[in-house]
């Protein structure tokens, strides 16, 4: 139980995050501005469609966590869904940026919805038993930490790749007399067969350890599965975190592109900001700096998380970035030192918020073992996605709704220079900044209740060995 996992096993499960998180990533930054300003439907229209998502996602991703838990094969109940999934998961990004010329408003929704509702389904199908593959990997505290430090790596070199290639795919398309459509479309295909392959290779050569070592349990309709997961107080808390976490994350994925081309820019579509002599889109710029910072900052947060415990390092890092949102109001136009700097300031605490909830999890999911005696990671990790991906479209929602009644307006096509009005500008700002903070602070109020510390983990663990040495 205590045996330290290898570097490769390690290295390669850390991979997976890859797919997952450079595709979750082009669509969080990206895909609200491509529906407004690329696709051209109205924004509080567009909202709709994020909607619809939601709706979907409340359906599906418990469903598949309860059917990965009862998966029995010769491969195991995980590795199945990565094989047979995987290349159709990064096929679907393609379809996702491909939405049709069309000039009904309606016609455009209903593609752009169903195309979103496929790519999701197909993304809870890796998803999903990827992630629940952590718990069943390694039963020891810190190396759960650890592992997920090697996911969190993974995931932010694929989004800093993501933020910094994907601006320069779409320019590289229309420079040689394509569309920003086309741009999209080819920059979904190559982070769609990238991601595709570390997924499929996981699910090849990674085996699960410690999977059903609860006794053989007998088969719980899919409301009693929910209606005892919710009986699990520490992961009451921990979907709390996990909803508020990502929800600030998604704020500044989905409102910067606006508040870099639109306030820092002051409207022009093709600003450019040249780093050690390289010429790169604003976005390219800040999110690239601050992923940077994430990934440097990753083995920092994991030695605060062994010097103390998770929650502590967590609360830390929120505070620097409730900080960091503040200060983002002050930015003003044209002032890309400052936002350079902001940027690598929000990547600190961005760097906790990416590794720590997740380190969290597998230690409800061993509370719950000890209190009902079933191992049940596929419905919490599918309860996790739902939130996850529950957060990322909740705040598209919210964010399209509120640009519409802001008065935000779509650039006309083939422009290169268009301002909003002051209204729109505003709202941009106050997303940025205030309401993120705002945010944050709910993460901290629900981390500094929290009740599963590192002393009771471990007695948690102590009352699991004496259970199953008494069979």
């Amino acid at each position: 139980m205590n045996a330290k996992l290898p570097f490769w096993l390690k290295t390669l499960y850390g991979s997976g995050d890859w797919g997952i998180a450079s595709i979750g990533m082009m669509r969080s930054i990206f895909y609200a501005i491509y529906l407004t300003d690329v696709v051209g439907i109205e924004p509080r229209l567009a909202s709709l469609g994020a909607l619809a998502g939601i709706v979907w996602d409340a359906i599906n991703d418990p469903l598949i966590g309860m059917l990965s838990d009862r998966v029995k094969s010769k491969l195991g109940r995980r590795r199945p869904f990565l094989l047979w999934f995987a290349v159709p998961f990064g096929l679907s990004f393609i379809m996702l940026w491909s939405a049709p010329n069309w000039e009904s408003q309606i016609g455009l929704l209903i593609y752009v919805t169903l195309a979103f509702m496929i790519s999701d389904t197909l993304t809870t199908l890796v998803a999903v038993p990827y992630l629940s593959l952590t718990p069943e990997l390694t039963q020891n505290y810190d190396e759960r930490t650890s592992l997920s430090s090697f996911r969190t790596v993974f995931q932010l070199l694929g989004a800093m790749i993501v933020v910094i290639a994907a601006p320069m795919i779409v320019d590289s398309v229309m420079l040689g007399g394509g569309s920003q459509q086309q741009g999209f479309m080819a920059a979904g295909a190559v982070f769609g067969a990238i991601g595709a392959v570390p997924l499929f290779l996981v699910g090849l050569f990674v085996r699960e350890r410690y999977a059903s070592t609860a006794v053989e349990q007998e088969t719980l309709s899919f409301r009693e599965t929910l209606k005892l997961a919710w009986q699990n107080i520490p992961f009451r808390y921990a979907v709390g975190i996990y909803m508020f976490n990502w929800s600030a994350v998604d704020m500044v994925a989905i409102t910067f592109p606006f508040f870099l081309l639109y306030w820092i820019a002051q409207g022009n579509l093709l600003a450019k900001i040249t780093i050690f002599g390289v010429d790169l889109a604003l976005e390219s710029a800040f999110f690239g700096v601050m992923m940077f910072v994430c990934i440097l900052f990753v083995p920092f947060w994991l030695w605060i998380s062994k010097r103390f415990n998770k929650i502590q390092a967590y609360i830390a890092g929120m505070a620097s970035w409730i900080i960091v949102q503040l200060l983002i109001f002050t930015i003003q136009p044209g002032d890309t030192n400052y936002l350079l700097l902001i940027a690598a300031l929000a990547g600190i605490g961005v760097s906790a918020a990416y590794i720590l909830p997740d380190s969290i999890l597998p230690d409800v999911i061993d509370w719950d073992e000890l209190r009902t005696g079933r191992r049940q990671e596929g419905i919490y990790y599918g309860i996790r996605t739902l939130i996850r991906k529950l957060t990322g479209a909740g705040v598209i929602f919210v964010t399209l709704q509120i640009l519409g009644w802001s008065g935000y307006q779509a650039p006309p096509e083939g422009v290169t220079q268009f301002q909003q009005p002051e209204s729109a500008l505003f709202m941009i700002r106050a997303m940025d900044s205030f309401i993120g903070a705002g945010i944050l602070v709910g993460t901290i109020i629900l981390a500094w209740s929290y009740p599963l510390s590192r002393e009771k983990y471990q007695r948690i663990q102590k009352l699991l060995a004496v259970r199953k040495n008494k069979k």
